[in-house]
């Protein structure tokens, strides 16, 4: 029988059979799906919080002051220690793995009004990189510069919920005047909208951001602080890589300038959003392979079933077979024909099955998705675990029955009566 006759004999005796194959090939499809589709789910999951830890900063590190829990060169425990000045030059020369050192000032008590209304809202002071690691995205206008910084410029930069507080739907913001404690303060920008799901001082959409000397000259540090003093301080490093070097060295650096040890974590608490962001994708991760072995056993079962249906096949067929056999096929011919079909069920089913699933996820990717969800994204990864895991269900739910059947005796095939 050559190659063209097998596969026509092959679809013909599935489609006398089309309810058995259906729900033969239904399981395997299944499988191919749930794989996809748990796959894409916990991606889609993972891409989300990525995005939305971002509106947090870009591998950021913040930095607290607190009080001591160690001894340390005589000094008794319980010291408080207050982020100074001269800390960021610092940990700016001795941390060669930061990228950045920030200040930050913040005072929330100042009167704010413009022309038009008054609010109540955070005032941040920092250096112009700020607008950067904190992802404060420029809606209009612009951020404050290092020109600003350096000639000490009143000049705002507006969240958005505070600018449509301060100024009337459809007024124009920029190069208006908004007055903190009545300091007229110039608004150069306002912030593009974002959502965000963490923060340690507030909603950056409520707040008002003004250079850093500014904010030193205008509303200085309050008592216990000094007009030296600030409230955190934001550290970047250099590349993901570099960051627990960057940690190290940040602790060595103010523990050398308080005179505390480096390894008193109480004395220098750390909000560390790399170490988060890794914690959680482990998390992501794990989820996404338990989803994947989910779908992977549905699979096996789809194919255990293809198994099962081609071992009645060959029991139905006995009698045909030892009728071929008789009249000189080879056992080859006939461990092709079942093999082939078996092989053609798993196949067929297991893309119908990617199809239908990457048709989902692309269905569902039109909606709009909620907060921290980035959708269904079935990555190439995915698809060829499907595929590799298919094509291996296909030749073991294939193999043993084809087998059996070219194995039979051809005497015993001819006594064979049809559910004797």
């Amino acid at each position: 029988m050559v190659l063209r006759d097998l596969i026509r004999d092959v679809f013909r005796t599935l489609w006398s059979h089309k309810l058995r194959t259906f729900l033969t090939m239904f399981g395997i499809a299944w499988g191919i799906v749930s794989i996809v589709l748990m796959v894409a789910a916990g991606e889609g999951l993972r891409k989300g919080q990525e995005e939305q830890s971002k509106t947090l900063g870009k591998d950021i590190m913040i930095v607290f002051h607190g009080r001591t829990s160690l001894q340390a060169g005589g000094a008794r425990a319980g010291k408080l220690v207050r982020w100074e000045d001269a800390d960021v030059q610092a940990v700016q020369s001795e941390a060669p793995d930061c990228q950045y050192a920030l200040p930050e000032l913040e005072q929330g008590d100042v009167r704010i009004h413009s022309n038009y209304n008054n609010g109540a809202f955070l005032v941040t002071g920092s250096y112009p990189e700020f607008g950067e690691i904190r992802t404060l995205n420029v809606g209009s206008g612009r951020f404050y510069n290092w020109d600003d910084e350096r000639e000490g410029r009143r000049v705002a930069f507006l969240g958005t919920d505070a600018a449509k507080q301060l100024f009337p739907e459809g007024r124009n913001p920029l190069g208006d005047n908004v007055y903190l404690n009545e300091m007229p303060y110039l608004v150069i920008g306002v912030m593009a909208k974002k959502k965000q799901d963490s923060s340690y001082d507030g909603w950056d959409v409520n707040k008002v951001f003004v250079p850093f000397s500014a904010m030193r000259r205008d509303f200085p540090d309050k008592p216990p602080g000094t007009s030296r003093t600030f409230d955190q301080l934001l550290v970047t490093p250099k590349s993901v890589q570099q960051h627990e070097a960057c940690k190290h060295e940040l602790r060595a650096a103010l523990g050398k300038m308080h005179k505390y040890d480096p390894t008193d974590k109480e004395a220098c608490p750390i909000w560390d959003t790399v170490q988060e962001a890794k914690a959680f994708s482990q998390m992501t991760d794990g989820m996404k392979y338990f989803l994947g072995a989910v779908g992977l056993v549905t699979l096996f079962l789809g194919g255990i079933g293809v198994m099962n249906v081609m071992m009645v096949a060959v029991r139905e067929r006995t009698r045909e077979i030892g009728v071929r056999k008789a009249l000189g096929a080879p056992a080859r011919a006939i461990l092709q024909q079942f093999f082939i079909e078996a092989m053609v069920i798993a196949l067929v089913s297991g893309g119908v099955g990617l199809g239908v699933a990457y048709g989902l996820c692309a269905l569902v990717d039109l909606l709009p998705m909620p907060d921290f969800f980035a959708g269904l994204l079935p990555t190439w990864k995915s698809g060829l675990l499907a595929c590799g895991m298919l094509g291996g269900v296909a030749v073991l739910s294939a193999m043993y029955p084809a087998r059996r059947a070219a194995s039979i005796d051809p005497i015993e095939a001819l006594r064979f009566e049809a559910g004797g």
